[in-house]
């Protein structure tokens, strides 16, 4: 019910479904590319770039599987100083798996998501792209930290304002 009062509300904005962005092409740049065909994956090493419209993600690796009939890419998991920027949100963690059909990505081992001056920390953070939001969970035992920064004012600024 929810998912389809999100699809609608995407569609009213004029924004694309998430199955439609999902199908559209990843660019990944890499030192290193490792292709299995057999396994439908590939694994890029090495200063990693994956693009997808105005999402970006950076990362030391990248495996991503692959659906064998239509080559659209299903599922990216990313490794090592994973960096996630869309727009003025950005997110960062050790680790992130990216559910491209969902466009959901989620950040694990300590994340951080910053956006507008606020800032979101936990051991996990759930990003869905195309609704504009973020879940974010202190994992076992643990709390969440958000710092919401009034608007007009940066963190650099003493108590007395300047």
């Amino acid at each position: 019910m929810l998912a389809a009062a999100s699809i609608a509300a995407a569609e009213s904005k004029g924004l694309p479904r998430s199955r439609e962005v999902g199908s559209r092409p990843i660019e990944i740049t890499a030192v290193r590319l490792f292709a299995d065909s057999a396994r439908n994956s590939v694994t890029f090493e090495g200063s990693v770039v994956a693009k997808q419209e105005d999402v970006t993600m950076f990362s030391d690796r990248l495996f991503a599987d692959y659906s064998p009939g239509t080559g659209v890419i299903e599922k990216i998991v990313a490794d090592g100083n994973v960096r996630v920027i869309q727009q003025d949100r950005e997110a960062r963690a050790p680790h992130a798996e990216f559910y491209n059909m969902e466009q959901r990505i989620v950040m694990m081992g300590g994340a951080e998501v910053t956006q507008g001056g606020n800032t979101l920390t936990g051991e996990t953070a759930t990003i869905y792209l195309r609704e504009n939001r973020s879940v974010v969970s202190g994992g076992e035992g643990g709390r969440v930290k958000a710092v919401i920064m009034p608007k007009g004012q940066s963190e650099t600024k003493g108590k007395d304002g300047r």
